[in-house]
């Protein structure tokens, strides 16, 4: 029999209505669960706007533990609902530290674990050194009811070294929750190189990736100043040899979908051989800055 799993990636525009973040999100792993599909990712921190634009201290508020977390806590019961697996990734305050975590729901709507974003960027308009410290979990990879899925988190999906490791412990597919849009200090558009970056991870661990954006325009305002990025949602899902197969627009509300054979990726995987000729040995370069 051959062992296949649906999944989906949504987009959408969000505000300062956490609970309304929550609804437009539930709709949308609704109607991705009712095209059938098992696994559905939500953008990164979707239950605010992206306030890391600016360096300011009040936004710190925002973070919550996971077992206080709002979505976190309705998911569960629509992951349980729906029968689907939910990564969700929210603003984690654990202690004195915060983080950008992913905390996974399984389709029995019980929570596997949390994964803490282990790549944080630090520029204008993606400041995110300000609110996160860098993760401590080391990746991961979860074992779902539908598949082994490793997940890493935005800025995660510009590091080989992620993707791979994520394959190499098992993972069947790879999750990229993103937030990225404007590149004003680079003056670029950026969308393409973002795609082609994963595109890559797929192709050389014949793995897909789903990677899901937010859309819209937001300010985000601070005592001296304000900042706006418009983002390009664009999320996508690629196939095992890094071709995408579908991809949202850049500006509507979406949920896209895809089917995957889990065993026939496995024996690709085999039979390309990228796995058994590997030189662990020899890459001690990567050890070094």
């Amino acid at each position: 029999m051959m062992r296949t799993v649906s999944v989906a990636a949504t987009q959408m525009a969000c505000g300062w209505d956490k609970q309304q973040n929550i609804v437009t999100a539930t709709a949308l792993v609704t109607k991705a669960a009712k095209a059938g599909a098992n696994i559905v990712l939500l953008q990164e921190l979707f239950e605010t706007p992206y306030f890391c634009q600016v360096h300011d201290f009040d936004y710190f508020k925002l973070a919550t533990s996971v077992a206080d977390n709002a979505a976190i806590t309705h998911f569960k019961h629509l992951a349980k609902e729906l029968d689907v697996v939910l990564p969700i990734s929210f603003y984690e305050q654990s202690g004195n530290t915060f983080f950008n975590s992913v905390t996974i729901i399984d389709a029995d709507g019980e929570i596997l674990g949390t994964y803490r974003k282990t790549h944080i960027p630090d520029g204008i308009p993606y400041a995110e050194k300000f609110y996160f410290t860098p993760g401590d979990t080391g990746f991961k990879v979860w074992d779902t009811k539908y598949a082994k899925i490793g997940v890493g988190i935005c800025w995660d999906q510009w590091f080989p070294e992620c993707a791979r490791s994520m394959a190499l412990m098992g993972a069947e597919l790879l999750f990229y929750p993103t937030a990225i849009g404007d590149e004003p200090t680079l003056d670029i558009d950026s969308k393409g190189h973002w795609q082609r970056c994963m595109q890559g991870h797929a192709a050389a661990n014949l793995m897909p990736v789903v990677a899901s954006n937010r859309i819209g325009t937001e300010t985000i305002s601070q005592n001296d100043h304000d900042s706006t990025m418009q983002f390009y949602g664009s999320s996508f899902i690629t196939d095992g040899r890094g071709e995408i197969i579908q991809e949202a627009s850049k500006d509507n509300q979406e949920v896209i979908t895809a089917t995957f054979d889990l065993d026939k990726l496995a024996i690709e995987r085999r039979q390309w051989g990228v796995f058994r000729d590997r030189r662990p040995t020899m890459y001690g370069t990567l050890l070094t800055h």
